[in-house]
């Protein structure tokens, strides 16, 4: 049985946007993913966190959506921090090396704390 995917925007403040997904992050999810995270960045919400505390598994499509949002993020000096991730993605992230790439946090509100302290110091 798969885990109902789930993708949910709890924070938006001025370029900054939190997207949250939950359940099995694979082939299916991952254009929907994309297409959301677009529409934040295109919305004026190029600096997003992507909360994956609910992500129950991610494939290379989930990945590759993470890659690509990045990469979109970055071509309108945005950025893209991920908060707490699985054990089993943090190690494809460290073998493909996207993990010196992608900042990550232990939590959305680590993440969201650091930008903060990130906005005040700048």
């Amino acid at each position: 049985m798969t885990d109902a995917f789930h993708i949910d925007v709890p924070h938006t403040d001025g370029t900054l946007a939190v997207i949250a997904l939950s359940g099995e992050f694979d082939i299916t999810a991952a254009p929907a993913v994309r297409a959301r995270a677009l529409e934040l960045i295109a919305n004026g919400h190029p600096d997003l966190i992507a909360d994956l505390s609910g992500v129950t598994f991610c494939d290379s499509s989930g990945l590759g959506a993470l890659i690509g949002i990045w990469r979109c993020a970055k071509d309108v000096d945005g950025s893209l921090t991920l908060a707490a991730i699985p054990d089993r993605l943090g190690r494809l992230l460290s073998v493909t090396g996207m993990d010196t790439f992608l900042p990550d946090h232990p939590s959305a509100e680590a993440a969201l704390a650091a930008r903060r302290g990130n906005r005040t110091s700048a």
